[in-house]
């Protein structure tokens, strides 16, 4: 396997995405979102397989780490056989592997690959900096909070996969199962598994339905359209079913800071899709559903959810009702 070519350091690259990291000698996966962390290795793993199928992959837990390991692993072969070294949780690392991971960069091996893997955090700090002084490829993988951009993380997983979704079954997997990462991508393992053709908002209902219709966005988007009766009963089949207060309550928050950022850009001239990096398909909504909102009641439901927000993480003595209250309030705002 030919070895790639070294990046450039650069302090302005804030570095790539998982899916594009290939193999090379020094490699820094950093952010806290795990499963894509995992895939970076992955991929880098499964390249170097598809150049050579003979490599040699070693895993090395940097919490378990014994001073000399790297070195053993990663010293020069005599055959020059291609090998791969993942240096896994390096946030969890002793201090040996540090001292040896700043040894092994100053004179690398040309035939190993070595993929660092840091979840984030200021432990081996030093070690970080001096591998990036060497010129690794970094690969970003902080974590997905945005709605957009789980919507895209569904979307490409169903590519990776060779299928598609139309809009409303990735947003319906989203709200099902969007608050992780890791289930959400198991969803988007599921629908390829067990559907053929299109997904469809109907397929995902099938499987995820009683999740979907009580989710937080589902109660946030009754409120907000003054459908009360509708908006408790789902909160309370939420709670029901083993929703915790806190992320209702944070799902209606987020509901109601995307109505006033659409609705401030209407003021300002702005377009909130290019300038508030909102998604087209929530622009859209929101501007819909605006439509029977005043500033003054959007102000008030904001208030409204904010003590909430204050009375289910231990300000209040009963979350549940803190949070039926606030959806009530909200569903009376408008207008």
């Amino acid at each position: 396997m030919p070895p790639a070519r070294r990046a450039a350091p650069s302090a302005a690259a804030p570095g790539i995405g998982w899916e594009d990291v290939e193999p090379a000698p020094l490699i820094l996966v950093t952010g806290g979102e795990a499963v894509l962390a995992e895939r970076a290795v992955d991929r880098v793993v499964e390249l170097a397989r598809a150049a050579d199928p003979e490599v040699e992959t070693t895993r090395l837990d940097a919490a378990a780490y014994e001073a000399g390991r790297l070195r053993v692993v990663a010293s020069p072969s005599l055959f020059a056989e291609p090998r791969v070294v993942v240096l896994e949780n390096v946030q969890t690392g002793t201090d040996e592997l540090f001292a040896d991971l700043v040894r092994h960069v100053e004179e690398p091996a040309a035939d190993v690959v070595l993929v660092v893997v840091h979840g984030g955090g200021q432990r081996g700090k030093r070690a970080l900096d001096a591998v990036r002084a060497a010129g690794a490829v970094v690969v970003r993988c902080d974590p997905i909070k945005r709605d957009a951009d789980k919507v895209a993380f569904v979307t490409a997983e169903l590519r990776r996969a060779r299928r598609r979704a139309d809009a409303a079954a990735a947003r319906a997997l989203v709200e099902a199962c969007g608050a992780d990462l890791r289930e959400l991508a198991a969803a988007c393992q599921q629908m390829v598994a067990d559907t053929s053709g299109i997904v469809t908002a109907e397929m995902v209902a099938r499987y995820h339905g009683g999740r979907v219709e009580a989710t937080g966005f589902r109660v946030a988007d009754a409120a907000v359209e003054g459908r009360s009766g509708e908006a408790v009963a789902l909160l309370r089949h939420a709670i029901a079913t083993g929703t915790d207060p806190v992320p209702l309550v944070a799902a209606l928050a987020a509901k109601l800071r995307t109505l006033a950022k659409v609705g401030a850009a209407r003021g300002r001239g702005l377009d909130p899709a290019r300038d508030l990096g909102l998604a087209p398909w929530q622009v859209d909504k929101a501007r819909r559903e605006l439509r029977g909102w005043s500033p003054e009641g959007l102000a008030a439901a904001i208030s409204a959810v904010a003590r909430a927000d204050a009375e289910v993480k231990g300000a209040g003595r009963d979350p549940v009702f803190a949070v039926e209250r606030a959806v009530l309030t909200v569903a009376a705002s408008r207008g």
